[in-house]
């Protein structure tokens, strides 16, 4: 079993890769749900969505986010209406979220949910929210202002400098069933290419994760979401930055050496290799840009062979 923590582009990028090697049965994914939020009375699941969608091939590539052929007759209307629409739900996207809403209202757990959402959308995959308590991402601004991570990321464009994040409810969380065995079990366990502090900081802070990562460290292998010390998509070398860390990916070993034992990072970053070593971190150097599809399963290999031991890629038929 290959086990992912994941955010959203990057990860569900990795994700799309490994699944081109690993059978459905045998591919995990532990998903961030700090950036939940509930909205219109509705409760999202930005990050669980994007790795849902796009393994099923319904996502908008262009975009990042949301549903390929999407409509906005609703947003239209709310707009024309005066409503809420800094936060943009295409309609297809919005039968996601009422269905998840309804469910959990029924009394389903936020990991059954998922579980039907992946089967009936058809993502080859098991998907684990990291809990289903609720834990959301907060940051302080330079300004003093904390705000949730939404807020940050789309209303501010997260253009804004931040001087704190916390993970709020995450103390009395409890890991999602099967979550802390995915990890004990796993052949390999691959931290994804996700901003470290908003996407896979949320999951290590679940009371457990951090743990339970460090008794496999050897068998864990994390993926530089930086490339010449610049994001592919996101604030993540700003917000490092910010926090007191390098913009690179040193830095970024750094942040996870107690936990993984390898890091993947771009040719372009090879100067950072000494460093990377010097945290007791396990360098390789391989292109990281998952531009397309046969990028990213030439990355999933690089991540499956990566570590003391190298993971063969099954034959997923």
């Amino acid at each position: 079993m290959i086990c992912v923590l994941a955010g959203g582009v990057g990860a569900a990028r990795l994700l799309r890769g490994l699944a081109q090697l690993v059978p459905p049965s045998e591919l995990v994914a532990i998903g961030n749900t700090g950036d939940d939020l509930v909205l219109h009375g509705l409760h999202v699941s930005p990050d669980l969505d994007t790795v849902t969608y796009t393994l099923a091939g319904l996502a908008d590539e262009a975009q990042g986010w949301g549903r390929r052929e999407e409509r906005w007759t609703v947003m239209e209307e709310l707009e024309r209406l005066g409503g809420q629409t800094w936060f943009r739900l295409g309609d297809r996207d919005l039968a996601t979220h009422l269905y998840r809403t309804q469910r959990l209202a029924e009394g389903a757990t936020l990991t059954e949910v998922t579980a039907e959402l992946v089967a009936r959308l058809g993502a080859p995959l098991r998907l684990l929210p990291m809990s289903d308590d609720p834990v959301r991402t907060r940051l302080t601004l330079a300004d003093g202002r904390e705000v949730a991570f939404q807020e940050y990321f789309v209303a501010l464009r997260h253009q804004v400098p931040v001087r704190a994040v916390r993970y709020l409810g995450a103390e009395a969380a409890q890991p999602a069933p099967g979550v802390l065995r995915a990890i004990a079990e796993a052949e390999r366990i691959v931290v994804a290419p996700s901003n470290p502090i908003l996407s896979i900081g949320p999951v290590l802070a679940v009371p457990g994760v951090r743990p339970a990562l460090a008794a496999r460290r050897d068998d864990v292998v994390a993926v530089s979401p930086l490339i010449g010390g610049r994001a592919v998509k996101g604030p993540a070398d700003r917000l490092l930055a910010e926090l007191g860390h390098d913009a690179s990916s040193a830095a970024v070993a750094r942040f996870y050496a107690e936990l993984a034992g390898t890091l993947v990072l771009d040719h372009q970053d090879r100067d950072d290799v000494a460093s990377v070593q010097a945290a007791g971190v396990r360098a390789v150097l391989a292109p990281t840009l998952m531009s397309d599809l046969a990028r990213a399963t030439e990355l999933a290999r690089v991540v499956l062979a990566a570590g003391p031991a190298s993971v063969p890629a099954p034959d997923p038929a």
